[in-house]
Formats: C-alpha cells, sequence, structure tokens
C-alpha cells in the first residue's frame, strides 16, 4: 500500500525530517538532517517553500512532475497534495525548506497580501529557478528566520518573523519577474498560441456551444496554471488576461456590426453571449455606444 502522510501541524512536519520544533507555528528545514526514506504522498495543511539543492526524488504534483532541478524553489499552499514518486529506492533529502501555518500570519499584514503572491498556486513546470546570488540571498533570509526562531518567544516575536516571511516573499516576486524576463522568447511564443487560440475559438462554433471563454480555459489549453498564466501575460502585453479577451471580443464584435447585416441579437449570440442585453451593456462599457449607436455612427 501506498505511504502517505498528512502535515497539519510544524510538529508533524519537524518530526518527519528529525528537526526540533523551535516554534508551534514555523519552522526553517534542513533536509541533510532527514533520515535516508523513499518516496510517499504528502498532503500539506501548511504553507512551504522548497529550495531543493540536489537531484534526488520526482517531486510531483497532480499528474505533472515540477520542474525541479537544483536551485529551484518550489511553492505550496496548505491543500495541495505533494508525490514523491520513487516508491522503491532510498535517497537522503537535501536542500532547505522554509514551512509556516497560516495561523502564524493571521493578524499581520502578511494575512492581507498572501493571496497576492500567486506563485503559491502555480504548476509544476513554472518552479521558480535561482541564480546563485539569488539562492544565497534565500538562504540568508532563512538563516535570519531560524536566528529568531532560536530566540526566547515574546511579543515581538510573531510580527517579526512574519515581516521577515513577506520580505523573502516579496524578494520571491522580484526573481520571478526576473524569471519572465529571461525567459521571454519562450514567454512571446505563449502570447503568440494566445491569440491563434483566441482567434480560432471566434471562428468555431465554440462560443455558441460553450459560451463566452475564461481566463482558465485558454490557461488549460497552453498547459499553464491561470496564475501563472495571467501573470505572464501581464508582464508580456501590460494587459491583464481578462482585458485582452475581452478587447478581442470588442475587436470581433466590431467587424460583425459594421461588416455585415446580422441584427445585433445574433452579434451576440455569435459571440457566445447567453443574452444580448448584457451584450449591449458589455459593448456600450468598452466603446462608449451601444451596438446599435455604433453600426449608425459608423
Amino acid at each position: 500500500m501506498e505511504q502517505a502522510f498528512n502535515f497539519e501541524t510544524i510538529s508533524e512536519y519537524n518530526a518527519f525530517n528529525n528537526h526540533e520544533t523551535l516554534h508551534p507555528l514555523v519552522s526553517v528545514i534542513d533536509f541533510s538532517k532527514a533520515k535516508e526514506r523513499t518516496g510517499s504522498r504528502m498532503n500539506f495543511e501548511l504553507y512551504c517553500v522548497f529550495l531543493k539543492q540536489v537531484n534526488c526524488g520526482d517531486l510531483k504534483y497532480g499528474r505533472n512532475y515540477y520542474d525541479y532541478q537544483e536551485g529551484t524553489l518550489v511553492f505550496i499552499s496548505p491543500g495541495q497534495v505533494i508525490d514523491v514518486e520513487n516508491k522503491i529506492d532510498y535517497y537522503q533529502p537535501m536542500g532547505h525548506g522554509l514551512v509556516f501555518h497560516p495561523d502564524l500570519i493571521r493578524g499581520t499584514s502578511l494575512a492581507k497580501s498572501i493571496h497576492d503572491y500567486n506563485f503559491f498556486s502555480y504548476n509544476t513546470s513554472e518552479a521558480l529557478h535561482l541564480s546563485e546570488r539569488e539562492k544565497q540571498l534565500v538562504l540568508d533570509t532563512f538563516a535570519k528566520i531560524e536566528f529568531e526562531l532560536k530566540q526566547s518567544i515574546d511579543k515581538h516575536s510573531k510580527k517579526l518573523i512574519a515581516s521577515n516571511i513577506e520580505l523573502f516573499l516579496n524578494y520571491c516576486e522580484r526573481f520571478y519577474d526576473r524569471q519572465f524576463i529571461t525567459r521571454d522568447n519562450a514567454n512571446k511564443g505563449i502570447v503568440e498560441k494566445f491569440e491563434k487560440l483566441l482567434t480560432n475559438y471566434f471562428s468555431s462554433d465554440k462560443p455558441q456551444n460553450i459560451g463566452l471563454p475564461s481566463v482558465a480555459y485558454y490557461a488549460g489549453e497552453l498547459n499553464l496554471s491561470a496564475n501563472y498564466f495571467g501573470d505572464l501575460i501581464k508582464k508580456e502585453t501590460g494587459k491583464s488576461a481578462q482585458e485582452y479577451i475581452q478587447n478581442k471580443i470588442i475587436e470581433i464584435a466590431k467587424d460583425k456590426i459594421f461588416g455585415t447585416s446580422k441584427t445585433i441579437n445574433e452579434v451576440a449570440y455569435e459571440l457566445g453571449f447567453k443574452y444580448p442585453q448584457h451584450f449591449t451593456r458589455f459593448f456600450k462599457q468598452h466603446v462608449g455606444n451601444t451596438p446599435n449607436e455604433y453600426r449608425v455612427l459608423n
């Protein structure tokens, strides 16, 4: 039977990795202290950031493997299930990790912004690859948090630890921005595919059968998480993926209104709107005129 672990507390995960629990809600892990083990399925009710420093074990989330080599950061949010594939051969875990319980950040500024760090919900192939300098900064930040954990817990502990975690996550945002830039050619290819998918969608009968397309739909078509896809499109075009889709709808709507004799109702249904009045409202919000006014004026 496949071995599975459910980590709901910091102490449970510390015990699994042969670590002392210095704080009940947060831990910095040195995986070299853990005993050799085989792969297992792990469910986390914790926020985790793993820095892998050697190739060991095949980390899997859902059906896909993490793009997870040496010097890679992977982010896991509560509720995610991770699988290490090799269930037979023993291996020595290596690397470092930051693990914290959601209760740690309640009442802090980080609690208000934690959901803005979209990389906690990126797909397996969207891990963060670090330069040597970035990797050292990560390790230095982990060391600062660990230093604070080794102090006696007092009224300042929670604020200082949460502030250091927030600073670390802000650096990770910067690193991801750098990764978007350094992978610019690949990203441009994704934008081009997105544009082609949009054009093909509205050239087919999918709008009538499926309705208006969503960001999640195109992310799925491109094998990306919705958040990563949205961030990539925003970085490359300056528009959100939703705005990009809406602009395409308006562009096609204008062509249909101005270049054909179809009724506004027919145009609305062809674009995937369930109700013509919704199309009229949408068009006026973006163009400033109703579809009928646009047809007359042009």
